[in-house]
């Protein structure tokens, strides 16, 4: 039995024995969340807590596999957990698995994959990106009989938030039906340069006012379908030209002038009580004061969300194969980096193996603390627990 399993388990035991005790009065409250936590983070090993902060592709667990640009990983059709993979995740634990479009043939294939996937070490929680529209990795492929979307510009468009909200529960039912906990949607910014390649319509609007009645909306509706939504992706992307998919992007807004048109949408997003933000891999040089990546950032990630629009749930980092951290980073100084500025989850780094002892490594030689992992750990384990 896997190790995160029987921390799981033992929290579960701890819950069933206050159940029995609240029959005495004279101990009618039992443990609370943040005491369920600090016992299951008690007893976890350093390699057992750093694979929480790992959220990968299933192709990351298959060390046989190697590869440099998306293009090559969908030919692979990665859709069943081999024998590499179950090997790989007994060193390397992960605290969560998303799902891509190549690796989802049907609905049979999918409901066998998924359990397959869940009994892998690290207990991981399931994510897709099923943002409807473009963005839809079940609603694209032709073997689901599922509604698709135009757009989110276009449920932005009728200028009636209950759109989104059947959007987002309709979405976030089917996902429950599969067995996903985390769907990396909504997009919460604000489509302001119609030279945008990245966002565009994806955006459900280019007037905060608008795409954030929304965006709340598209989250409750996820909600009720006990499905988690992330939105992303921060501090705002829609005023970028660039894809960071490929390379480099940047915006030279101020703070000032972000807190007049993205920040809108986010902190509408934290007042309604959001779980997980995605960053964005753009740079802010003019908030930033420095021209590195926002995931890398401290100054957005800590001083910006945190501290000062009062976010105090799960960073996760957009992919961390992107091309605007690859092409200036390598694998494990990435990952090192983001954890340091701030971030909770290292989504996708290309090489998962190399990242994850880069972090093990970063602890053992005092480059990071691993109070600092455990800060980000308690955060991921106070989610579990509530899912």
């Amino acid at each position: 039995m896997k190790l995160m399993k029987k921390w799981m388990i033992a929290a579960v035991l701890t819950c069933g024995f206050v159940i029995t005790s609240c029959t005495n009065d004279d101990n009618p409250v039992g443990p609370s969340p943040e005491d369920e936590v600090e016992e299951i983070l008690n007893k976890m090993t350093l390699r057992e807590k750093v694979g929480q902060l790992f959220f990968v592709r299933p192709e990351a667990l298959d060390t046989t596999i190697h590869w440099q640009a998306y293009a090559e990983l969908m030919p692979l059709e990665l859709q069943e957990v081999n024998d590499c993979m179950k090997g790989v995740s007994e060193k390397y634990p992960v605290g969560g698995i998303i799902v891509f479009a190549w690796n989802i043939k049907d609905e049979a294939q999918l409901a066998q994959f998924m359990p397959q996937l869940k009994a892998l070490n690290g207990h991981p929680l399931m994510c897709i990106d099923e943002e409807g529209g473009r963005v839809a990795r079940i609603a694209n492929n032709p073997n689901f009989d599922v509604k698709k979307y135009e757009s989110m510009a276009a449920i932005g468009a009728t200028s009636d938030p209950a759109n989104a909200y059947e959007c987002g529960n309709y979405i976030g039912t089917y996902l429950k039906g599969y067995g996903f906990d985390i769907d990396f949607a909504p997009v919460a910014d604000v489509n302001t340069n119609p030279e945008n390649i990245v966002i565009g319509p994806r955006a459900f609007s280019d007037d905060p006012a608008v795409a954030a009645p929304m965006m709340t909306n598209y989250l409750q509706g996820l909600k009720d379908a006990n499905i988690v939504g992330c939105i992303k992706h921060f501090p705002g992307h829609g005023d970028v030209k660039a894809d960071t998919h490929y390379g480099y992007a940047q915006t030279w807004k101020t703070w000032a002038e972000m807190l007049d048109c993205e920040i809108i949408t986010f902190r509408a997003g934290i007042k309604w009580g959001c779980q997980l933000i995605m960053t964005a891999h753009i740079s802010a040089p003019n908030v930033i004061g420095e021209d590195i990546p926002s995931t890398m950032s401290s100054v957005i990630l800590q001083d910006k969300l945190r501290r000062e629009l009062g976010y105090q749930n799960i960073i996760v980092t957009d992919a961390m194969d992107m091309g605007a951290i690859t092409q200036q980073y390598s694998s494990g100084e990435a990952a090192v980096g983001c954890i340091k500025a701030g971030g909770d989850i290292v989504l996708c780094p290309q090489n998962f193996v190399v990242a994850f002892d880069a972090v093990v490594d970063a602890v053992n030689n005092g480059a990071l603390t691993e109070e600092r992992i455990n800060q980000s750990v308690r955060r991921i384990l106070a989610f579990k627990i509530k899912r």
